[in-house]
């Protein structure tokens, strides 16, 4: 079943290519390209093991889960981006990265979402190890370029719904970079440097724009990018520490179901659905309608959910959508219970 949105277009429409299709694609051709014209530090030993342990474990979790399916977009995306900004000369600790990126997304959550975005998450783990290092992502102005393009075109393409935070973020980063420059007297190349990095891009678009790990309105998506910058722009130019970028999404993902209860909304997932749900605390997830039935906790299952629990305010905005909801069940439920022999005239 496919819902209408406020203007007509389906929301989260089972025919909707999954964005994922695009993001793994659009990270496969930048990393082939690095390592074959931009000589990326990365050992093929170190490539191999990352994404053999990414899907390895993937697959184990969906096993001990007992998920329906084992998708491994997510693991692919998770190994692509390893692959792109960590660094190290250990077989073992690349390994290790893969396996704590992917294991996370199924240890630690909270409210069927990810707390932390899983390559995140790694990159942190391994930094504070000292075991490994982050790749500023400095590829050149060509890379740069032709990387921003592709990585826009994919929040055309696929309508992305978390491009606001994406856009939010780079905005506010910016202008914190840039002010920085006009109040210390810089010329206007050093803060254009600073922005053309690839790291930043792939940190912008496949990183806080992670609906797994995002707020679900629109409001707390703009106030947490908003947030993850300024912490972020502390880090690099208050604490002249390298990697603020990483260290402020891993420190400010904690916020998040904070500012859901807060700003409550629909809850996205990859091929959406919408539904009208109680309290988590009180429903698990077989008993959710138009859900897929995944034991332990709903993973990637397509759907969006609105916290019905969750204002007045936010009902009364999505009630067109609920009650369309509501109506299209009620005429299922009539088909089958005539067929069933459920309705008989008397």
């Amino acid at each position: 079943m496919e819902l209408l949105g406020d203007r007509g277009g389906v929301v989260g429409g089972l025919g909707r290519m999954d964005p994922r299709v695009y993001q793994v694609g659009i990270l496969s051709a930048l990393l082939v390209y690095g390592t074959a014209w931009l000589d990326f530090d990365l050992s093929l030993g170190n490539a191999l093991v990352i994404f053999a342990g990414a899907l390895v474990t993937q697959f184990a979790c969906t096993r001990i889960w007992n998920l329906p399916v084992f998708d491994p977009k997510s693991a692919l995306i998770s190994g692509l981006s390893l692959c792109l900004l960590l660094r190290t000369n250990s077989l073992a600790v690349a390994l290790a990265a893969a396996v704590v990126a992917v294991a996370s997304k199924f240890l630690l959550r909270w409210n069927g979402k990810h707390v932390f975005n899983p390559t995140n998450l790694s990159l942190v783990v391994i930094l504070c190890t000292g075991l490994g290092w982050a790749s500023p992502g400095q590829w050149g102005r060509e890379a740069f370029l032709g990387f921003l393009v592709a990585c826009l075109g994919g929040l055309v393409v696929n309508r992305a719904a978390r491009s606001d935070v994406t856009y939010a973020f780079l905005g506010a980063y910016s202008s914190l970079v840039f002010g920085r420059a006009l109040w210390l007297g810089d010329p206007l190349a050093i803060p254009m440097q600073q922005l053309q990095s690839g790291a930043l891009l792939v940190f912008a678009f496949f990183m806080i724009s992670d609906p797994k790990t995002t707020p679900d309105s629109r409001a707390g998506r703009i106030l947490f990018a908003s947030m993850v910058a300024a912490c972020a722009a502390f880090v690099q130019f208050g604490l002249y520490q390298p990697n603020g970028l990483l260290w402020s999404l891993v420190c400010c993902a904690a916020t998040v179901p904070v500012i859901d209860q807060l700003l409550p909304g629909l809850r996205y997932v990859w091929k959406g659905r919408v539904v009208k749900e109680q309290s988590v605390k009180e429903r698990s997830v077989d008993q959710v309608p138009f859900a897929t039935h995944t034991q332990g906790g709903s993973h990637e299952t397509p759907r969006y959910v609105f916290h019905a629990g969750s204002g007045h305010g936010r009902l009364e905005q999505h009630r067109g959508r609920i009650l369309r909801v509501l109506r299209c069940k009620g005429r299922y439920q009539t088909v089958q219970q005539g067929l069933g022999g459920g309705h008989r005239s008397t």
